[in-house]
């Protein structure tokens, strides 16, 4: 999972894509990076951590130009190290290019041995850099042409904005994994991860980019063009996007993400109440699904944890020590609310379980008498292909345990999920989304090779 930005013919190009990636922080938090074009070069600038480390005034002021592309990353393939931070750039036969991915390819291996077997020299370990190969490889005079026929060379979850001199160009998987969005800004257009950018710079959402399409823009005009197959595609897009990914001031998959959540906390009550004291979430992804469930139920809702936001999200760090870390420190429970009371505690998700068992072990130490924890979504019990760094099933506690069982393990009084059938019941359009972290049914073939670190020791 990342967040992707692109402005077309804008004279604060840089600044509003820095912006931009400020509001996409949530989607990664290893590494931020901008690239813009100035009628002659392409600048980049990207560094490791969050975007506001990753750039400063000099920095910025050297990202000069109308047109600029931005990401902040979440390795889904490929090590967390410094060749691996996008934007990515190159430079063919005097035209300067650069990428931004967000999504995972399914084909990679393949493409990766064909182009390496033709010559191809990589610089880096991401399924990113195969796509700008590609284009070097099948350079045509017609745009249009040209990006259809490389892209339908694609397989899995793509959401992408380029750079090639003067054009911004985005695209979308057929299937639409991944969201991508249109906007305006004065008279210029902007390409953002999410809705939620766009709110940001006070630019005009204008609507979704589709499944299957990609989009020109130059000199303040949008010219479209479709992937073969595009309308026969059976969409899939991410469910887990509603569950917890995207921002909650966000419209995605012409859904309101926080409203979403508010339906999944009440069909889960509907399903699985709970009689206590209270309701309370595990902040800040739980919030919603929990006012979703306490209204339902006409329970109170409580804030028994507080929330340090100085830290990051703890799904997305790459190491296991730096997740327990970060557990400790940006959440603390309030000990004069949970003394004595018996709790409902509503968490979007169990990956894991570690996480969970730590929150709870906390909320006990704080005095709380009992602890029933309920799920906003069905039990995750396979791993993700298509852009978010599920762990093998193997580490999916749900794969291995019962629910009755990875009750115990969490140590809760109870445990109960939302029902599949439930979670689709208030999702619009319901047959459009992939589900296969709780059903393994996936939609695009996966790959043989489904490590991480596929192209490693290529």
């Amino acid at each position: 999972m990342c967040g992707i930005i692109g402005v077309s013919d804008h004279k604060e190009a840089a600044n509003i894509a820095f912006l931009g990636l400020y509001a996409l922080q949530h989607r990664g938090e290893e590494a931020a990076g901008i690239a813009s074009y100035d009628g002659k070069n392409i600048h980049l600038t990207k560094s490791a951590g969050l975007v506001a480390d990753a750039f400063d005034e000099d920095s910025l002021k050297s990202l000069k130009g109308k047109t600029a592309i931005g990401h902040t990353r979440y390795s889904t393939t490929g090590s967390s190290n410094s060749k691996n931070i996008q934007p990515f750039l190159v430079t063919h036969r005097n035209r300067p290019m650069a990428v931004a991915h967000n999504g995972n390819l399914t084909n990679t291996e393949e493409l990766y041995r064909e182009l390496e077997g033709e010559g191809s020299i990589f610089q880096t370990t991401m399924d990113s850099e195969i796509v700008v190969h590609l284009l070097a490889k099948a350079r045509n005079g017609n745009m249009k042409k040209w990006f259809i026929e490389v892209l339908s060379q694609l397989k899995g979850a793509f959401s992408l904005v380029f750079l090639v001199e003067d054009v911004l160009v985005g695209a979308r998987d057929p299937q639409g994994f991944r969201p991508l969005c249109l906007g305006k800004i004065d008279q210029s257009y902007i390409l953002a991860s999410e809705s939620c950018a766009l709110d940001l710079i006070h630019a005009e959402f204008i609507r979704e980019i589709d499944p299957g399409e990609i989009v020109f823009i130059k000199n303040n005009k949008i010219e479209s063009a479709y992937l073969p197959g595009w309308k026969k595609a059976k969409k899939a897009h991410c469910i887990f996007e509603n569950i917890y990914f995207a921002r909650p001031d966000s419209n995605i998959f012409n859904e309101n993400i926080y409203q979403v959540r508010k339906r999944l906390g009440r069909q889960l009550a509907k399903e699985h109440p709970v009689k206590a004291d209270f309701a309370m979430s595990i902040p800040d992804s739980g919030n919603y699904a929990a006012i979703g469930y306490a209204q339902e139920l006409d329970l109170p809702f409580e804030v028994g944890i507080i929330r340090n936001h100085y830290i990051g999200r703890t799904f997305i760090q790459p190491s296991q020590f730096l997740r327990d870390f970060r557990v400790r420190v940006k959440l603390n429970p309030i000990k004069n609310v949970l003394k004595g009371k018996k709790i409902v505690v509503i968490e979007d998700s169990i990956v894991r379980g570690t996480t969970s068992r730590g929150r709870i072990e906390d909320l006990k130490r704080a005095g709380a008498k009992e602890i029933h924890m309920r799920i906003s979504c069905p039990p995750i019990k396979f791993p993700c292909f298509y852009g978010i760094d599920f762990p093998s099933k193997k580490e999916l506690i749900a794969s291995s345990k019962s629910v009755r069982e990875t009750a115990r393990f969490i140590k809760v009084d109870s445990l109960a999920y939302l029902s599949l059938k439930g979670m689709l019941s208030v999702m619009k359009n319901s047959g459009n989304y992939c589900d296969a972290c709780f059903t393994g049914k996936y939609p695009v073939p996966i790959p043989t090779n489904t490590s991480k670190y596929l192209l490693e020791g290529a």
